[in-house]
């Protein structure tokens, strides 16, 4: 277990500075909701996608529990985190900051080659390039390449070097022109409502909301068997909601941003899905 220091003292020094932080798992995945805010339980910042009324004292809800408060961040209830943490993130948004994150070599070279220079920061596999202005987050912009902007969270690895540029068009088109997730056609997802006139039960946005919720809270919850587990939610999803239409984009755009923020690429995604119709029979 790492001591509190290791993790919490940079992040009080990162939040001076007016950098809202959280802490990390070793696996370096945010902590998952306490039991009071699973899914969704509380009401509030529901599947961390946005911020609401939950003044849960713990840190839950992902990149939405990032703070610059030293009271919250060095309080009794993130004490256990802090204990359990692998490392600092920050949310990149809050701090008016979007970052290129680089995976590869491949993408190091496309972005030197497209993009304008700015603060670079070395990752374990690339490169974090920082610009100043904030957008829509993104994974699998283009190979190898995500945006970690509004609603995201990055892990602390230092400054940098070089001087931070403002946020050039080219990052905002990558996202512009290119969807957050690949999946697939829509015709694996549609199918028609039941006959006779009457409203699909499951057309209730209670219903479908409470039910996508879950889904995604089961996939970031997961800590083990990753590629498992999304095919069997996938599966599960399409089961209850698959043959009534009840399905739109913005819903499977939500179920695999949730398996690529766990590690999940946009084509094994696009692969559990098909699967998973496929093993269904739609």
């Amino acid at each position: 277990m790492t001591p509190v220091s290791d993790t919490l003292t940079p992040a009080l020094t990162l939040a001076a500075g007016g950098l809202p932080v959280l802490p990390l798992r070793a696996d370096k995945r945010p902590f998952g909701n306490c039991p009071d805010c699973r899914d969704n339980a509380c009401g509030g910042r529901p599947n961390m996608k946005t911020p609401g009324p939950c003044q849960c004292p713990r840190p839950c809800h992902g990149w939405a529990a990032a703070t610059t408060d030293p009271a919250v961040l060095s309080s009794a209830s993130w004490a256990a985190a802090w204990r359990r943490a692998g490392a600092v993130a920050y949310h990149p948004g809050a701090a008016a900051v979007t970052v290129v994150d680089l995976d590869d070599a491949d993408a190091i070279t496309w972005a030197r080659e497209t993009l304008p220079p700015t603060r670079t920061v070395a990752t374990t596999r690339g490169e974090h390039w920082l610009y100043r202005g904030t957008m829509q987050s993104a994974n699998g912009v283009r190979a190898g390449v995500d945006i970690k902007s509004s609603m995201s969270y990055a892990r602390w690895l230092g400054p940098g070097t070089g001087v931070m540029a403002a946020l050039p068009p080219v990052v905002r088109a990558l996202v512009e022109k290119k969807p957050s997730t690949v999946r697939p056609g829509a015709s694996t997802v549609t199918v028609p409502a039941p006959g006779g006139g009457r409203q699909c039960r499951h057309r209730s946005p209670a219903y479908l909301e409470r039910g996508i919720a879950m889904a995604e809270q089961r996939i970031t919850d997961a800590t083990s068997a990753i590629h498992n587990t999304v095919y069997r939610t996938f599966l599960a999803v399409l089961s209850t909601h698959g043959r009534c239409g009840c399905l739109a984009d913005a819903h499977i755009e939500r179920l695999f941003a949730a398996a690529q923020a766990k590690g999940e690429s946009p084509r094994h995604c696009t692969d559990a899905w098909a699967n998973a119709t496929t093993a269904l029979g739609m």
